[in-house]
């Protein structure tokens, strides 16, 4: 191979999803070179490979779009509050054909590998193909729930039925009638699957490892009258997510836990829980996400009401979590959910009291029963955050790989850029404002800001930028310190680095993922070092200036 200082593309961004598909609207509208890779057949991300059924929303629809054209808000009509799968991929389709931006995108494009060549100040990237790309700058747009993983159980190849991940449903209908069907796992896909197939199957055994708190949607249509009088609040709407610490309209209650009595927190409680969205969540006291008594409180009001909804006391209270609080991770929005479990082919089996052996020919056997399948559901969760970045081989300065870097955890510069990693980027990275936000509210924050930063550069001859160490230590360290005010450092989930699917990761060992200080703190972080000319980033020519692309105007700061 003979080396070169020219590269074929100034950026290549990896991931063609939600973030991928803003992050290459942004550089083609400044006539950058550059070009979108993605696994996938087509485009999507998320809402490509996630087709089971109940997929949606836990956003209000008209909260996640991008904001980013009056046009495109003005001709988008969201038939539902939380928009489901089939209609979300339109959407972005939409997006995609409105704009033009198919021709940038190659599909089926697997990134093995991605090496910096610092002789160069050049990425090579390795295709599944066996093509090798060579760009200046890499923007990884990849997403945070992309990796499934899949439970060891002996024998799983030995089941004669049909068995999938619920990232991989059949894009042809799966025939549901009359099939006995076992489903793995209670969290928040499960719990869309579980509510919408439930009346569909000849019978569901549903095999809970840990319950998982969960509220209601309260999804419904939206008229052609309501979609109008979004579109004319759509500045106030935005201008809502920004202010709140989750990206969403939903703003905290600021009164004081105990400065309302009982009565009134159960009157408000009520009221929430029988409104659409996270607002049982994020209309709430402040303080259920950091005191433990408060948010005990909330918890036994919970599961009242989990108790309300399903007949079967003995049931109930095995869909009730004892290990963590409400709310301290992702709250799972549901439809029906805890009603499922009133069907008499309905099935709820506890395998923390009878684990599951193996798989077998014909279904799972536990240690106390076989039970017989023709179809099993792995609804098993993901190599959340890190993962994606781990299925690729990236290699820095001196050839050190990513995933050796980050095998305690992610250690970043505001989520969007690591030490020894020069001229990559994350618009949605680790440790970013994008990770415990309203993703796209997130990513547009992390598109912008780091758009601009290659602007700053392009305009100043710069070709070079990486965090200092100190800056980087300095980011984690204070990423860190947030997760102690948050209850949430207890709880096993993604969010804190639990997965018991996942070899290191099964052990409770918290892993500093995501942000807590809230989309304000966040985007005013960024946006003061991006005033004071990057501060924290090393700056400088490389080992060859890139040819300046033609530019248009672009927002200096992150909105």
């Amino acid at each position: 191979m003979i080396a070169t200082n020219e590269p074929d593309y100034e950026v290549i961004v990896i991931g063609a999803g939600v973030a991928g598909i803003y992050q290459i609207k942004r550089l083609t509208d400044l006539g950058v070179n550059a070009t979108v890779l993605d696994a996938a057949p087509d485009l999507g991300g998320t809402w490509y490979w996630n087709r089971y059924p109940g997929a949606r929303f836990d956003s209000e629809s008209y909260t996640y779009g991008y904001s980013f054209s009056k046009e495109l808000l003005n001709e988008w009509h969201w038939k539902e509050r939380f928009s489901g799968q089939p209609e979300n991929l339109r959407y972005l389709n939409f997006v995609a054909d409105k704009f033009n931006l198919r021709k940038y995108m190659q599909f089926d494009s697997k990134v093995e590998a991605a090496q910096y060549d610092e002789a160069n100040n050049l990425w090579r990237l390795k295709i599944a193909d066996g093509r090798e790309l060579t760009c200046r700058f890499v923007i990884l747009a990849l997403g945070l729930l992309s990796i499934p993983t899949l439970p060891r159980y002996e024998g799983m190849d030995d089941f004669k039925g049909r068995s999938f991940h619920t990232f991989y449903w059949p894009h042809e209908p799966v025939p549901l009638a009359g099939k006995r069907v076992g489903i793995i796992g209670t969290g928040a896909t499960s719990i869309q699957v579980i509510a919408e197939i439930a009346d569909k199957v000849g019978d569901l055994t549903v095999f809970q490892r840990r319950p998982n708190w969960a509220a209601p949607l309260n999804n419904g249509p939206i008229s052609e009258q309501e979609m109008a009088d979004i579109r004319s609040r759509y500045d106030e709407i935005f201008a809502a997510c920004a202010r709140t610490p989750g990206g969403f309209e939903h703003e905290p209650d600021r009164r004081g836990f105990y400065e309302v009595s009982r009565e009134e927190r159960l009157a408000l409680w009520d009221r929430l829980y029988d409104e659409p969205g996270f607002g049982i969540w994020l209309r709430n006291f402040r303080e259920i996400f950091t005191n433990e008594e408060a948010n005990a409180e909330f918890s036994r009001y919970i599961a009242d009401r989990i108790r309300r909804r399903v007949k079967d006391q003995a049931v109930a209270e095995k869909l009730i979590p004892r290990d963590h609080g409400f709310g301290v991770q992702r709250v799972p929005l549901e439809t029906h959910y805890y009603e499922a479990y009133n069907r008499d082919n309905v099935h709820l089996v506890d395998i923390a009291e009878t684990p599951i052996v193996r798989v077998t020919e014909t279904g799972l056997r536990t240690t106390e029963r076989d039970y017989d399948f023709d179809i099993i559901v792995y609804a098993t969760g993901f190599d959340a955050i890190t993962g994606a970045f781990d299925h690729i081989d990236i290699q820095g300065v001196g050839g050190e790989r990513l995933r050796d870097k980050w095998t305690d955890g992610p250690s970043t510069f505001l989520g969007m850029m690591i030490h020894g990693f020069p001229n990559l980027l994350m618009p949605a990275g680790p440790q970013s404002g994008s990770a415990s936000t309203n993703y796209p509210r997130g990513i547009e924050t992390g598109v912008n800001w780091c758009t601009a930063l290659l602007q700053y550069m392009w305009e100043r001859g710069y070709s070079r930028a990486e965090p200092t160490l100190e800056a980087e230590e300095r980011w984690t360290a204070h990423v860190t310190q947030m997760y102690a005010m948050m209850l949430m450092r207890k709880a096993k989930s993604w969010f804190t680095g639990y997965n018991s699917n996942v070899a290191g990761h099964e052990h409770g060992k918290v892993r500093y993922f995501v942000y807590n200080g809230g989309a304000p703190k966040y985007v005013a972080r960024i946006n003061d070092v991006a005033a004071k000319g990057y501060e924290g980033l090393t700056l400088s020519s490389g080992a060859a200036i890139a040819a300046k692309p033609p530019l248009a105007g672009v927002e200096g700061r992150a909105t």
